[in-house]
């Protein structure tokens, strides 16, 4: 069985990239970290992967808006390698300010299941600041909702989260109404019994307490905590007591390995 390919894109700024590749190397992936600029030089380039991720980070010092630069730079530079690459049902993954690039070049929550349509949509959500107006480093836990891709359904899983910018705020009832309707909410914060509650349980304020969203056909996803930083046991705080039974950032890149090899 063949080993998918990972392309994991890199920018001024991103200091996630390293820890990502280790975190799918680990589920069973090949990949290789590839500097915009040599994917602009040579958008084909990206059809020979299978996974496209964005990691986390600070690219171009979230200059402008967090992830806004790199998220320009897709949209008028790659936009016709996007689209093919999304086309044809291969996996993209943005990790926090990954997920802040997704959202702002419109590839998630993306079109309308029923309307199919482009995939680089006009921007209808954003990631903004949080509402206690501070960086936020903490371990959080989260629910997914329905089988994706990357996730098995209704499971709790614990991660870090690290940013400054991640309350997720729809353009208006409508979209927040779609978000719901159409599937596109993959993850929400909770308790470690898998119930929401306030702050500090929702680290951010997010509207519904969305920490990750995926498009209509659950091959893109978005989130904003860290899965590459739990794929070993002794990542988690509890390790030394009573460490969890699993690495809960494994099973997203594992969900995601075994998907691709359907490919």
């Amino acid at each position: 069985m063949t080993d998918p390919k990972v392309l994991i894109l890199r920018t001024a700024g991103t200091n996630c990239d390293e820890e990502t590749a280790y975190a799918w190397e680990q589920a069973g992936a090949r990949t290789q970290r590839v500097h915009v600029r040599e994917l602009t030089d040579r958008p084909a380039m990206l059809g020979e992967f299978a996974i496209l991720t964005l990691p986390g980070g600070f690219s171009y010092g979230d200059d402008i808006s967090a992830g806004k630069i790199l998220a320009s730079q897709l949209t008028s530079h790659l936009a016709d390698a996007v689209r093919s690459f999304v086309a044809t049902g291969r996996l993209v993954l943005g990790i926090c300010n990954g997920f802040q690039v997704l959202v702002k070049a419109g590839l998630l929550p993306g079109p309308a299941a029923q309307a199919g349509g482009d995939p680089l949509a006009d921007q209808s959500v954003t990631l903004t600041h949080n509402d206690s107006a501070r960086f936020e480093a903490r371990w959080v836990h989260l629910r997914s909702s329905r089988e994706s891709a990357f996730l098995p359904a209704d499971t709790v899983l614990a991660m870090p989260i690290a940013h400054g910018e991640g309350k997720l705020v729809c353009r208006d009832d409508t979209v927040r109404r779609r978000l719901a309707d159409d599937g596109h909410i993959a993850l929400t914060y909770c308790n470690a019994d898998g119930r929401p509650g306030p702050y500090p349980i929702n680290p951010n304020g997010s509207e519904a307490d969305i920490a990750g969203l995926t498009d209509a056909t659950g091959r893109i996803l978005g989130l904003m905590p860290h899965p590459e930083r739990h794929v070993q046991p002794t990542q988690h705080p509890a390790w030394t007591g009573s460490p969890p039974a699993c690495s809960d950032g494994r099973v997203l890149f594992e969900c995601a390995v075994r998907t691709a090899r359907t490919l």
